[in-house]
């Protein structure tokens, strides 16, 4: 498979879906911000039902791979998913 890139919003996408499918409600009732920190790594804060929740970096992959699979019929585990910050793009998520 070539190297594909999935930018920002679809990695929000993602988790919104990810996140809803999990609770039982609908994507546009989450809302998401991604985040990096030098220490921490990869993460994003998500709001659900007016309380914050924070996701670390497997948890961002786990729902790249539920997203994939759902959304495009990918075999979620047939692919590598590198995150990478790009100073002009945010966060990208590339998968190969």
């Amino acid at each position: 498979m070539e190297k594909t890139a999935i930018y920002e919003q679809d990695i929000i996408n993602a988790i919104c879906i990810y996140i809803a499918d999990k609770n039982y409600i609908h994507p546009e009732d989450v809302s998401v911000e991604l985040v990096f920190d030098d220490d921490t790594g990869f993460g994003a804060e998500v709001e659900l039902n007016d309380r914050l929740h924070q996701l670390n970096e497997v948890k961002l992959i786990e729902a790249l791979r539920h997203w994939l699979d759902t959304e495009h019929g990918v075999d979620p585990m047939a692919v590598a998913l590198e995150l990478e910050l790009n100073d002009e793009e945010g966060i990208i998520a590339y998968v190969s």
